[in-house]
């Protein structure tokens, strides 16, 4: 039994609409409405970045950035009312968002889409593919690391600049997906022979801390890598 072909349409539409989804949960979404989205008005600012953006990136779509906007809040509501503040739910929460914009895209009717979606032409097919694949490697999975690194935090202690181990991690996931873009992911073990360089003196003294960073680091680095070579198999597999 063959399963079925999607359209090459519906397969722009949904890279375009996970694209405007990162871009509203990771890049405009600050980390004070993260902190306060249990207030309403947080909650309806972060919904109508959500419209906005799939309207935007859909090309005009005004009832199907609607629904996607509306079913957002709706599961960020549910997990912050209802689930705890963990790896699992962060993963979890990603997924339903996604689940939404698949589903959005394959079971729609056609009158809903057709009429306001252009074809994009190849050039704005890969830049949406690699600013998603970006915003996945760096923003998305520094999120990720820092509720996995959460459970440790409290008994390694680290210390240092506030939020710097934050843009730390953002750098080196930055450099992990360009060096794998460009085609030369052996510049990754420079980047660990750096990293091991620095953090030298201050691992060798804790074990603690040595642990930490090591989890820290390898988590981070997996993540990265992860999310590059995906964005290059989804781009290959397209034929881009």
């Amino acid at each position: 039994m063959s399963l079925p072909v999607i359209p090459l349409l519906t397969i722009e539409l949904l890279i375009a609409l996970v694209t405007a989804h990162l871009l509203a949960d990771f890049v405009f979404q600050t980390t004070y409405m993260v902190l306060n989205k249990q207030r309403p008005w947080i909650m309806l600012m972060h919904g109508l970045h959500v419209f906005a953006l799939t309207a935007l990136f859909s090309g005009g779509a005004m009832l199907l950035s609607l629904g996607i906007a509306l079913s957002h809040v709706a599961i960020d509501t549910i997990k912050i009312k209802f689930a705890p503040d963990t790896l699992r739910t962060y993963l979890l929460d990603q997924a339903a968002h996604f689940v939404v914009l698949f589903m959005a895209v394959v079971w729609l009717p056609a009158w809903l889409i057709d009429p306001w979606w252009p074809p994009l032409s190849t050039d704005m097919i890969q830049i949406a593919l690699v600013v998603a694949g970006f915003i996945t490697a760096t923003m998305a999975g520094g999120v990720a690391v820092g509720h996995l690194m959460s459970r440790y935090k409290s008994d390694a202690q680290p210390e240092g600049l506030e939020y710097a181990g934050r843009m730390i991690g953002l750098m080196e996931r930055g450099l992990i997906f360009l060096m794998v873009m460009i085609g030369e992911p052996s510049g990754i073990g420079f980047l660990i022979a750096a990293k091991s360089i620095l953090r030298f003196d201050t691992v060798a003294r804790d074990q603690k801390m040595s642990e930490y960073v090591i989890i820290g680091t390898l988590a981070s680095f997996g993540w990265a890598l992860a999310a590059s070579f995906a964005t290059i198999a989804t781009m290959r597999a397209l034929g881009y």
